[in-house]
């Protein structure tokens, strides 16, 4: 006897990730989207009917879906954490730009159901990030710059994967503790920064690179994407780990083995 497919519901169903998301679900075997929501109205999205977001809550309980993966907007995705708790679905969200009352927000939603939060879901960002803690705990005193580079339209500038490789460095390196947004003017680099560059243009799915440089030498750590659908596969692997776990608060390292992810991976 086959097990039962992985139940999932989708929000943002007619943005760019959420429509990757239900695009990846279609082609894996095991997955079904049993729930699709948006808050202006969409067509239907390979095969799946698109529902209005208002409904959320009432779908969550006819449909039952195992888990639930958003991909929105900061103030979006704490409603639906708000509705996944009273309808006890776990929530995955790749979701980013929160204010730290909104943190709270999904915190407190982790209290009844499990939550996974992370700011990037590609594998290979993961590595990146273990390889910049390690290189700049082996490389004291180096100066750190960060550039990231992503398409047109994205809205939160760093993005949410830069600020997490932004914590990483300051983790493990004590002396360095301001975050300097561009340069303009007479702007030598001072004690303690750390350089941030957002760029954005066409349509760019996402670039982050990690600068180190100091005793006349330079080593540069870069991750690119693709297309979306790395993200999209990340977060059903995380759909379908989340599934099985007990309430609490993940990040996606806890998804794969070994993984040293931060835990609020913001």
């Amino acid at each position: 006897m086959s097990e039962e497919p992985l139940s999932i519901a989708v929000t943002g169903a007619g943005g760019r990730m959420g429509r990757e998301v239900i695009e990846a679900a279609a082609d894996r075997e095991g997955v079904a989207v049993a729930v699709a929501v948006n808050r202006t109205a969409t067509d239907p999205v390979a095969g799946v009917a698109v529902d209005d977001a208002d409904d959320l809550d009432g779908l969550l309980a006819s449909e039952e879906p195992d888990v639930l993966v958003d991909f929105t907007g900061p103030d979006s995705a704490v409603a639906y954490a708000e509705a996944c708790a009273d309808a006890g679905v776990p929530l995955v969200t790749g979701t980013t730009g929160f204010a730290e009352s909104q943190i709270n927000d999904l915190r407190a939603a982790s209290e009844t159901v499990p939550v996974l939060k992370a700011s990037n879901f590609a594998r290979g960002v993961a590595a990146l990030r273990r390889a910049v803690r390690e290189a700049a705990a082996a490389l004291p005193g180096y100066d750190v710059e960060l550039t990231e580079t992503h398409h047109n339209a994205k809205r939160d500038a760093p993005s949410g994967t830069a600020k997490s490789i932004l914590d990483d460095v300051e983790d493990v390196r004590d002396d360095l503790d301001e975050r300097v947004h561009g340069r303009e003017g007479d702007a030598p680099r001072e004690a303690g920064e750390i350089g941030v560059h957002a760029r954005r243009a066409g349509d760019v799915t996402g670039e982050h690179e990690v600068l180190l440089a100091g005793n006349r030498e330079t080593l540069e750590l870069t991750h690119r994407a693709g297309d979306r659908g790395v993200f999209a596969e990340g977060a059903l692997d995380a759909a379908a780990w989340l599934a099985g776990q007990d309430l609490g608060w993940y990040g996606f390292g806890d998804v794969l083995d070994g993984g040293e992810a931060r835990d609020d991976d913001e």
